[in-house]
């Protein structure tokens, strides 16, 4: 083998199974849905733990994440985790949301408080749940069937006054019932770390699963990014400086920084990833495919 080629974690390390999970988000129309079931197929057979359908405010995004979620159970062998947010709605609409998932067959559900509507400062709808702690308290009193995973924030929900305040919420959904976190993406792997200290120091013991975002469209990135708090490092631009009309390589620069990420992180421990996958698969599968994992036939040959 030579030398300057990095092993893949199975020869490298003591094969501890790595576990992925993967989010998409649902079609707004029909080119968007053969996207998204393109993906769904190329990445099913990596056989994840789960995948995730985020859920927006609005009767008509919460339809389209409900028949994604729906035709997962029905057509794939894929465990499906559905998001669930606090917008615009009733205590009473969430509970039946929530039992409508339970009847189906869902037993994953990822709860978060949500964004305002329309860049609007955060405020709880009237008659619904105040943050993500009640409603994963609300969850759990609808049904004790369910695994909930919440969102854990590296650099602090923008929200939060301090990163203390934002432990503090974290700790209050696990008391509620929390059983994961999944983090916003974060791209310096020391942020985690540390967080990850500050999140145990306070006796916080459920997985904290890093999320993991392959730079599939920079300049989005960087938009998402400054909405939800993620520094973006100067080492990271400037890998993507001047290739803005060259998507060809902007893809091979995605590839090479999230396979850096995902292997340092490896080596320092971290066996569970989950992949924001802005339901593009290529970019998820090459990175999977370094952590080791191979398609359920591959391996059975």
């Amino acid at each position: 083998m030579n030398s300057h080629i990095r092993p893949s974690r199975f020869e490298r390390g003591n094969g501890r199974r790595i576990g992925v999970s993967f989010e998409f988000f649902p079609p707004k129309d029909e080119g968007m849905e053969t996207i998204l079931w393109e993906s769904i197929e190329r990445l099913a057979p990596l056989a994840p733990d789960f995948v995730s359908v985020t859920y927006g405010a609005g009767g008509s995004t919460r339809e389209r994440t409900h028949a994604t979620v729906k035709r997962m159970l029905t057509e794939t062998a894929l465990t499906p985790a559905a998001h669930l947010t606090c917008v615009a709605a009733t205590r009473g609409e969430i509970d039946a949301i929530v039992r409508t998932y339970r009847d189906v067959g869902v037993r994953h559900l990822v709860a978060l408080r949500g964004d305002a509507i329309d860049g609007a400062k955060y405020a709880a709808y009237p008659g619904g749940y105040e943050n993500a702690a009640d409603l994963v308290g609300g969850i759990k009193r609808v049904s004790d069937d369910f695994e909930i995973s919440v969102s854990a924030y590296p650099e602090k929900h923008p929200d939060s006054p301090t990163v203390d305040a934002d432990i503090d919420m974290l700790k209050a959904k696990v008391d509620a019932g929390a059983g994961r976190a999944i983090t916003q993406f974060f791209f310096e792997n020391d942020l985690y770390f540390r967080y990850l200290d500050r999140v145990r120091a306070r006796g916080i013991d459920i997985p904290i699963v890093p999320g993991i975002l392959p730079v599939q469209n920079y300049k989005a990135m960087t938009g998402f990014a400054a909405r939800c708090g993620t520094s973006v490092p100067g080492w990271l631009a400037e890998r993507f400086h001047g290739l803005e009309q060259d998507p060809a390589t902007r893809k091979l620069i995605a590839a090479a920084v999230a396979a850096e990420q995902v292997l340092d992180l490896v080596d320092r421990g971290v066996t569970n990833f989950h992949f924001y996958t802005m339901n593009r698969a290529d970019l998820v599968y090459a990175i999977c495919h370094l952590l080791g994992l191979r398609p359920a036939v591959e391996q059975a040959a």
